[in-house]
Formats: C-alpha cells, structure tokens, sequence
C-alpha cells in the first residue's frame, strides 16, 4: 500500500530522551534522520525542540510535505491531537493539545497515535503480513492473511490490532490494548507485570538471586553464556515473559483471528520466548461436562522455524463437489495462524505505520469532502 505513492509524510520516533525527525515517501526514508534532545522537564524547550526538528527536516527535503505523522505514548485524546499526563513527560501535566499546534505552526494536517497501534499498522501494510502473503503464493497456497495482531515487548507491553487493512482505533482510543489484560499467573495484575523489561529483571532476581541491576540485554548475554552469571534463571526469565504474553495473545485471537508480529528490544531474545509462547497459546480449556478442547481453533506456528513454517505455507485444501453440479470449489479444512519477529524492526514499522496512516486519513478525508 502506497509503494509508488510519491507523496511525503514528516514523521517522528519520540523517546524520552530524544526526539529523532525523519520523512517518508512510497514507504522509504527520503532524507537522512534528525536528533533534537526532548527536554521532557521543560515545556517550552519541548515544544520548540519538536518545532526545530520539523523545520530541520522541511529544509533537508526536495518537495513539500503533505501531513506530519508520529507516534506518542498515552494517556492521550489521539483524535484530536492531545497529549496527556505522561510519566516520562512530565512537562505535559495537564494535558498538550500537541496536534492543533503543530497544525498551526506549519499548516499541515498532523495524525498521532501511539506506538503499538502504528507498529502493527506499519507491519500490517508494509512488513510481515504483505510478505507472507506473497510467501505463501509463491507456496502455491490459495490462504492469504488479512488480519494481524501486533505487539511490542519492551518498556511495556504494547498492542494494535488490524482488521483488513483497517487500524483498530475503538471509540476511546484503547482499541488494541493488551497492556491492562489478565496477567496468566495472578488474576488481580495486569499482564504487563509479566511481560516487560521490569518483568525480565524481577524474575531473574528471583530466581538467581542475584541482587545486581542487570538489563534485559545482561540477562540475554548470560542466557547465551557469554556474561557470568546464572545461565538456566536467564532462560526461565525469558520463558516465564513468553508464558504470560502467550496466555493474553491467545485471549486475543480468539477476537482477532491473525497473523502474530512481535518487536520491541526485548523480542530480540525469541529463541528463548516463542516456545514457552506458543506452549501456552497450545493449551486447552474445558467444559463442566468434562470436555476438552483446545484454546484456540487455529493451529499456532513458530514462523521463525523454517520446518514449522513450511509446513504454514503448504496448501491442504482439497475440492470438493458443488452438489447437483460438475464443479468443485476449494475447502480450506486447516486453520493456522503463525507468529513472527519483525524484520523490519519495531522503530521503522512504527515509521511505515505513521506514514500509512496518515495518507488513508487524509483520502478518506478527500472522500467525505
């Protein structure tokens, strides 16, 4: 989806630290990226850091851009643009009617949403769902896949939904969320108790008992047995994460029904969650009666296993007769589902999602005018 389009989006990756400005045009960057520090203490300096990086990058381009697109973390009113309490911005207090203002200062239609949202929007359009599907054709299978469920594993444990094309917003701007579900292992937490960098290093604590800050990445590095420390409570720590985030993703697709993508910094240890994952998301439930069955009616595949993953790709409809006729028609007598790890990465999914997003908007916008 808009591959040749020839229109450009201003677009932005805004950490708490920096605020990094790029542009985008038929889905690919167009001008080299831009840094500005976020001064998340100071409003003014944050609100002029995010006007100079968008001036900075206007000078850098050869055409006129048609939207600024980006996303931002919540609490946050997205459709018009307001940005409110935010821990990591704590400038913000109160709220910052941050679109309306960016719109006034370079007369541009500007979009925001939040990370997860755009990151399965971004992956959705231009990432892993457009390239299964032609995987898959090129397999000779007549299956394409039209929803997706994406979520990141980071900070937090964010979520987005898309249903055939179409981002899963809802009537509040909660559509997606995974963040506030069910934790697996204690009903009255959230998952992302479970499923976060906090989560990681608390269990490995535990477990190990080892008291010393470590980062996820430490603990990947023991996992590996490439740092000192307790390597099986490096792997547990990992696997626990993907016991928690499969029992949600599992809820999830019973709505859904879709490819699964994970990014985030944490997805990078996949060799150590997807099993423990995909276990959870192999389980049953049962009936008063006493019936078994399983959690979900689709079959999860490991897309990250070449054998699991050819074995999505084969085609296993069969034809069966259309009655009181001579023809026959596909039966498609599998349901699969698979989960993937972003090949693009979380950061430039998030960028493709923006960018798509804000031209669907601004058709539909043409449409209702």
């Amino acid at each position: 989806m808009y591959f040749n389009d020839n229109r450009t989006v201003l677009t932005l990756d805004a950490g708490g630290t920096n605020f990094v400005f790029s542009a985008i045009r038929g889905n690919e960057e167009v001008v080299e990226p831009f840094h500005m520090p976020a001064y998340p203490d100071d409003l003014q300096k944050c609100l002029d850091s995010l006007s100079w990086g968008f001036q900075k990058i206007m000078e850098k381009m050869d055409d006129h851009p048609v939207a600024i697109s980006f996303a931002f973390p919540g609490p946050a009113d997205y459709e018009n643009g307001i940005i409110g309490d935010l821990p990591n911005f704590p400038a913000f207090r109160g709220g910052i009617a941050l679109g309306p203002m960016l719109k006034e200062k370079f007369g541009l239609p500007v979009f925001i949403n939040n990370d997860g949202n755009l990151f399965a929007y971004g992956e959705a359009l231009a990432g892993v769902l457009p390239e299964i599907n032609a995987e898959l054709e090129k397999a000779g299978s007549s299956k394409r896949y039209k929803n997706l469920l994406g979520v990141t594993l980071g900070t937090g444990f964010g979520g987005g939904v898309v249903i055939n094309n179409v981002l899963l917003t809802g009537d509040n701007g909660c559509g997606g969320d995974v963040w506030c579900s069910v934790n697996k292992y204690n009903s009255d937490l959230i998952s992302e108790e479970g499923v976060s960098i906090r989560a990681v290093k608390r269990v490995y604590k535990e477990l190990s008992g080892d008291n010393s800050e470590l980062t996820p990445k430490d603990i990947y590095d023991i996992a590996e047995g490439e740092k000192k420390g307790d390597q099986q409570a490096a792997i547990d720590a990992f696997e626990a994460l993907g016991r928690v985030a499969g029992f949600t993703i599992a809820e999830s697709l019973n709505i859904v029904d879709g490819i699964v993508v994970l990014g985030g910094g944490i997805s990078k240890a996949y060799k150590y969650i997807l099993s423990a994952m995909i276990n959870e998301m192999h389980g049953t439930r049962s009936m008063i009666s006493g019936s078994i069955f399983p959690r979900l009616q689709m079959k999860v595949y490991n897309l990250m296993n070449d054998t699991e993953k050819n074995i999505f790709l084969k085609d296993e409809s069969r034809l069966i007769q259309i009655s009181g006729t001579d023809k026959k028609i596909k039966y498609n007598t599998e349901k699969k589902t698979g989960v993937i790890v972003s090949k693009i990465g979380a950061s430039k999914a998030i960028a493709l999602g923006a960018y798509n997003y804000a031209l669907n908007h601004l058709e539909l916008d043409d449409c209702i005018k």
